[in-house]
């Protein structure tokens, strides 16, 4: 008679399950896999079979027939070698079969019988959940991963022959226990790095500020050893700490990537990707023949850090402008469609120029007329339209390197972040998917972000006498908006608009000539 085992699949950042049936009748000796498996899952049973001898076990020599249910569903790697060798010894006889079903059992098997990790355990926990199973049988490197969440029960192995223990023996190893608030709440605010380690660069640190706390997009831009790089590295010491939810989202996210280490049991920090200028745009927004989520999906609830912009492909920065826009990246083939969360910020570094040193208060630009505008036209103006914050960054004197003065830690700046985080936490609480002043549309600009008459003066004389473009109207108005929060003030001053004028170098038209 067959037994039935339950496994899952891991589509997206959701998990399906998957019934594993498993049938040995009399015949030649030869294992039969069906339900749309792929070459991971078809070369199983020879791993199977070499983890079963080498343990001590019986592989039957007869006709094997393992269907894998629903059958439309493709089901992909290795992770299905612990069921269907679980199914083996249950229907020959070797383990009594009345209990598998309570449980579901996943990992990829070693030859000599040890079970490997595999992805995606925390879905898959939150499935079985979801399903009401008793427990969730899992290679011992996950059982952290997974037991983030609560009512279930996990157990870890790290061997074949714990399976036999576990069903035949009653002898059940002791469930992995992880307090998530505990986890959460410890390591929340363990930042290496901080604000105070960077010496001078004040304007630059305030600009980060505003961005932080609107969820503003950012370029920065200066000569090379301006620190650039050195800054950006810091911004997620002064975001929002992450809450619970966001926290648990994105560790779904990196399970799924398998990115996750043994010794991590939840993401409590924001991330923070830093791709190199040769990503191909399937490594950064996801894809491939086993949809993956891409660096744009690892920087969910955190930071995307491109450095060195107009060295990356021009397709590559082209795939980013939708999922900047939606907050989300969908990927779709012939058979199916996956969706993963991507709600980012952007912070990109560029040099001026080839040569790096365009403006530059002491060194002199060597580069050619028209080099530097066509350097900067590597960047197409409508990325520039969902970048708020344009960052002019100059070189640190060598009496701000050696200064003794402290500089103010990132802990301070956060609190800041943190209470105009919260005004539009209320500002915003009857608007669907809105959450910062970045997020606004051009309505909400309208409705929201209202100045008085003096103000409007100001914003008509700076567009024409800096020769800004109409995309930088709406911008200034959102940026004095995360202006104004921080100073905790319900009006759009003239001095905060003064600042967010500032901020919009590369619209200005005689910029780089």
């Amino acid at each position: 008679m067959p037994v039935k085992i339950f496994g899952s699949a891991v589509y997206g950042v959701e998990a399906i399950p998957i019934t594993i049936e498993v049938d040995i009748s009399k015949g030649i000796s030869k294992y039969f896999i069906v339900g749309l498996p792929d070459n991971a899952v078809k070369e199983s049973m020879l791993r199977i079979e070499s983890a079963l001898t080498n343990s001590g076990l019986r592989m039957p020599r007869m006709k094997i027939v393992v269907n894998m249910a629903p059958a439309d569903i493709r089901k992909e790697g290795s992770a299905y070698d612990l069921s269907i060798a679980t199914g083996i010894l249950a229907d020959s006889g070797q383990i009594p079969s009345e209990e598998i079903g309570d449980y579901l059992i996943m990992g990829e098997l070693s030859l000599d019988g040890q079970v490997q990790a595999l992805r995606g355990a925390l879905p898959i926990s939150i499935q079985a959940k979801k399903d009401k199973f008793k427990g969730f049988i899992l290679p011992q490197q996950n059982a952290r991963e997974a037991a983030i969440v609560s009512g279930i029960d996990v157990y870890g192995i790290s061997h074949i022959s714990e399976i036999v223990d576990f069903f035949q023996n009653g002898i059940k190893p002791k469930p992995t226990i992880v307090d998530t608030r505990d986890e959460f709440y410890h390591a929340i605010n363990n930042y290496d790095a901080d604000f105070a380690d960077v010496k001078g660069q004040e304007n630059i640190k305030r600009s980060l500020e505003i961005a932080a706390a609107g969820g503003h997009n950012a370029i920065l831009i200066g000569p090379p050893g301006a620190g650039k790089t050195m800054l950006a590295k810091r911004l997620p010491t002064i975001l929002p700490p992450l809450n619970l939810h966001e926290a648990l989202e994105t560790t779904k996210i990196h399970s799924v990537a398998g990115k996750l280490s043994t010794t991590d049991a939840l993401i409590t920090r924001r991330p923070f990707r830093s791709p190199h200028h040769t990503v191909s745009d399937v490594a950064l927004v996801g894809g491939g023949g086993n949809p993956q989520p891409g660096e744009i999906s690892l920087a969910h609830n955190g930071v995307l850090f491109l450095d060195e912009l107009p060295e990356f492909k021009r397709t590559v920065l082209e795939v980013m402008r939708q999922p900047l826009e939606e907050r989300k990246v969908t990927i779709a083939r012939a058979r199916m469609s996956v969706e993963y969360p991507a709600s980012f910020m952007l912070i990109a570094a560029m040099n001026p120029c080839p040569c790096g040193y365009y403006n530059h208060p002491e060194k002199e630009c060597v580069c050619g007329p028209g080099v530097v505008q066509k350097y900067l036209s590597k960047v197409s103006g409508p990325l520039l339209d969902r970048i708020d914050l344009h960052v002019e960054v100059t070189p640190v004197n060598f009496d701000e390197l050696s200064s003794e003065r402290k500089a103010e830690k990132s802990e301070i700046v956060r609190e800041r972040v943190i209470k105009a985080r919260e005004m539009q936490t209320k500002r915003f609480e009857e608007t669907e998917n809105v959450y910062c002043n970045a997020q606004m549309s051009p309505q909400m600009v309208r409705a929201i972000c209202k100045i008085t008459d003096a103000g409007q003066i100001l914003l008509k004389k700076a567009m024409e006498k800096l020769g800004l473009s109409a995309r930088a109207y709406d911008r200034i108005l959102k940026v004095a908006r995360t202006i104004a929060d921080l100073s905790e003030s319900e009006q759009i001053g003239i001095e905060h608009l003064a600042e967010a004028i500032h901020f919009r170098s590369l619209d200005r038209e005689n910029w780089a000539g």
